[in-house]
C-alpha cells in the first residue's frame, strides 16, 4: 500500500515539472516573424467639394485696367495681316456677374475641375481714346482647375456680347468706331484665392476686343479696339452652404 502511494506521488511530482517547464519555455519563446499591417490614415477630405459644385450660384464684381493696344489675335481667320492704327485705347471694365456652377469637380488629374457659366452686364470707361463709355451684356464659360485642398484654383476664361458705345469716326474722328452698335469678345486666365466657402478674390490678365463685326462698312471702316491688362474681382456664394455627402 505504501509503495503504491509513494508511485502515485512520483507520477504527480513529475506531471508538475514538465507542465511548468513547459509554461516557462511558451513565455520565453521567439516573437514571432509575421508581418501585422497598420490601417493606412483616412485621407483628408477636399474642403473645395463645398466651394465648386453642381448649380452653386455666386455673385461676381470684377474690374481691370487694360492700357496695352495690340492687333486683333484672330486676323489669321479674316484674312488681315495683324496691321496696327496709330490711335491708342485705354478700357476699364467694370463688370456685374452672376456664375453659375454647371457640374461638380471632375476630370484627370491636370484637367480636374469644373465649368461655371457666367451671365454679366457690364461698363467700359474709356479713359484714353476719342469714345468715353461702353455699356454691354456678356455671356461666357470659366474652366476651374481645382486640386484637392488648394485654395488657389487656377482658371481660363472667354466671354462674349453685344453693346452701345459712343461712337466717334461717324463725327470724323480718324480710325475711332464707325458705328453705336458693337460686339466684343474677352479671353482671360488667372486664379482665384478662397478664403471660405463664402468668399473669395481672383487676379489675373484679360484681353478685350471691341468692333462692330463690319456692320459699319463700306461707309465706315471697321477698325476695332484690341487691348489686355490685368483684372481684379471678389466672388461672394448666394444661398445656403453646401455640405458634400461623399465626406
Amino acid at each position: 500500500m505504501r509503495i503504491r502511494r509513494l508511485i502515485v506521488f512520483a507520477l504527480t511530482l513529475a506531471s508538475f515539472f514538465h507542465i511548468s517547464r513547459s509554461f516557462a519555455q511558451d513565455s520565453v519563446s521567439p516573437p514571432s516573424n509575421a508581418i501585422v499591417e497598420v490601417p493606412k490614415p483616412a485621407p483628408k477630405p477636399d474642403f473645395n467639394r463645398d466651394i465648386y459644385y453642381k448649380n452653386r450660384l455666386e455673385f461676381s464684381f470684377e474690374s481691370g485696367w487694360h492700357p496695352v493696344n495690340i492687333p486683333w489675335v484672330y486676323d489669321f481667320l479674316v484674312g488681315d495681316s495683324y496691321n496696327m492704327t496709330p490711335l491708342k485705347y485705354t478700357l476699364v471694365p467694370v463688370i456685374a456677374s452672376l456664375r453659375w456652377h454647371v457640374n461638380d469637380i471632375g476630370g484627370p488629374w491636370i484637367l480636374r475641375g469644373n465649368f461655371d457659366f457666367t451671365f454679366s452686364g457690364a461698363v467700359t470707361l474709356i479713359p484714353r481714346g476719342p469714345e468715353t463709355h461702353y455699356f454691354v451684356f456678356i455671356y461666357g464659360i470659366r474652366r476651374n482647375f481645382v486640386h484637392r485642398n488648394w485654395r488657389i484654383v487656377p482658371f481660363f476664361d472667354q466671354r462674349g456680347g453685344a453693346g452701345i458705345i459712343n461712337a466717334k469716326e461717324p463725327l470724323g474722328v480718324q480710325f475711332a468706331q464707325g458705328q453705336n452698335l458693337t460686339f466684343t469678345y474677352n479671353m482671360g486666365a488667372g486664379a482665384r484665392y478662397n478664403f471660405n466657402p463664402r468668399y473669395s478674390i481672383s487676379a489675373g490678365m484679360n484681353y478685350m476686343h471691341i468692333s462692330n463685326g463690319y456692320l459699319s462698312e463700306p461707309k465706315f471702316v471697321n477698325y476695332g479696339i484690341n487691348v489686355y491688362g490685368p483684372m481684379f474681382g471678389i466672388d461672394v456664394r448666394l444661398g445656403k452652404p453646401h455640405h458634400d455627402a461623399s465626406q
